[in-house]
């Protein structure tokens, strides 16, 4: 297993609000494993959560949530020495700001520092169908060193519940974070 991780996770307003919670609260189930986990969220993305989740519960999890506009938030620099950084659910504006250099909020700061320091940036696109500028902005940050992981589930697990099936989205971010988790593997279980 690799070192501990320290990992900003990114919420923007796309829809799909469900993959960041569970994803939240995964991270704490695998806390031993993580140094610090530190969130930033745009306002979209808090309204998004209140009208998808019908709750705020993003105000109680156990990490300090950080302005978009907080450019003191230690994650801007790559001193601080974030390895890894998921935005999920990505807007295609923020991909779109990511792929194109500019800088103008913490999220896209903090890709910005994350890819220049040659670590781990994940983004979780949500959205459908894409445009050529959509997959044209995703062949310009892999080429850049990220990598698109879109929110697409998978059904080969035979998931029952909208969580089981969001849980194969965020059961692969965690897999692309480097972390040990016990989820459903192809050819485990046959």
């Amino acid at each position: 297993m690799d070192m501990k991780k320290k990992i900003v996770v990114a919420i923007t307003g796309a829809s799909g609000s469900i993959y960041a919670k569970l994803l939240l609260q995964q991270l704490q189930k695998l806390n031993k494993q993580i140094v610090e986990v530190a969130v930033v969220m745009s306002d979209n993305a808090k309204d998004v959560w209140k009208f998808e989740l019908d709750n705020e519960e993003y105000k109680d999890l156990p990490y300090k949530i950080y302005s978009k506009t907080d450019f003191m938030a230690p994650f801007a620099s790559g001193s601080a020495r974030f390895d890894t950084m998921v935005i999920v659910p990505c807007s295609m504006g923020t991909l779109g700001r990511i792929a194109s250099g500019i800088s103008d909020d913490l999220i896209s700061r903090t890709a910005d520092v994350i890819l220049k320091e040659r670590r781990k940036l994940i983004l979780v696109a949500r959205d459908t169908p894409f445009n050529l500028i959509h997959i044209r902005n995703m062949q310009t940050v892999t080429e850049a060193g990220g990598i698109i992981c879109p929110a697409i589930p998978s059904y080969y697990s035979k998931p029952k519940t909208i969580e089981e099936l969001a849980m194969t989205v965020v059961n692969r971010v965690i897999d692309l974070i480097g972390l040990e988790n016990d989820s459903y593997r192809w050819g485990k279980d046959i």
